[in-house]
This record gives structure tokens, sequence and C-alpha cells, in this order.
């Protein structure tokens, strides 16, 4: 990975400490998306937990998010629990060439899902580009729920 990936995820993990505290249950995610070396889009988790950060920053994206990066400071969920379309679906729809995640989700119910998911459709996806700080700033309190 390259310098300007660590860039993206440090700014990733700003976007994220803004939430914390904010999200309930779940913890504050960070998600940046970025094409041709600029910042088009981010998003961080919504208060009470909901929309989650990929959501908002797919949506700020739009049609722009086809061939670009994502970088997120947690693992994409692969499934979730209301009727909706996880975060792993969502940026395989968008169209995105290549996620970037900090940290794999601390969730049995979860850890690697995402990854896999993305995997599947052919998107790359690289795990642990600055785990340690995002663990140490965001995740630090995170008790995944039991599903």
């Amino acid at each position: 990975m390259s310098d300007a990936d660590e860039a993206f995820m440090r700014r990733a993990i700003a976007v994220a400490r803004a939430g914390v505290g904010l999200t309930g249950e779940n913890p504050s995610v960070g998600c940046v998306i970025v094409k041709g070396g600029e910042v088009i889009a981010e998003g961080a988790t919504g208060a009470g937990g909901r929309p989650h950060a990929e959501e908002r920053a797919l949506d700020a994206a739009g049609e722009r998010a086809r061939g670009a990066t994502a970088y997120v400071t947690l693992e994409p969920c692969a499934q979730r629990s209301a009727a909706t379309t996880s975060c792993s679906e969502r940026l395989a729809q968008a169209g995105v060439a290549r996620v970037v995640v900090a940290c794999t989700d601390a969730s049995a119910f979860a850890s690697g899902r995402g990854g896999e998911r993305l995997a599947a459709v052919g998107i790359p996806v690289e795990v642990g580009l600055l785990a340690a700080e995002a663990e140490a700033a965001l995740y630090a309190d995170y008790v995944p729920r039991s599903h």
C-alpha cells in the first residue's frame, strides 16, 4: 500500500472519530471514497448507528463511485438485521474497484464476511492498514452484539 492509501485511511479515521459516542450500540465507522487521487465523498455512521458510513459516502458519491477506492475503518457489513442491503452489497452495486479496510469486525457473526462477499464478486479487499490506530481510536470499547 502507498503513502496515499495511508493518508486516505487517516482521513477515514478522522471522519469516524467525530461520531464516537453518538452511534448507540454500533461503532462509529468512517468511509472515504477516492477516485483519481481525490476524495469524492465521505461518510460516518449516523446518530444511533444508522445509516452506516458506507451508505452515507456512497449516497454522496453517486455515479462517481464507479471505479473508485473506498477506505473504511471497519469491515463493511455482509448482512443486515433489517431488510436493507448490506454495505458490502452496496459497494459492489456501486462499482467500486477496490476496498481498503483498517479493521475486521470483532463480531464472530460478521468477521471476514464483508470482505469475502466483495472478493467473491471480484473486488480486491486489503485489510489491516492502520489497524492498530483505528482500533485504539475507535473500537477499544466496542463490544459486538451477539446475533
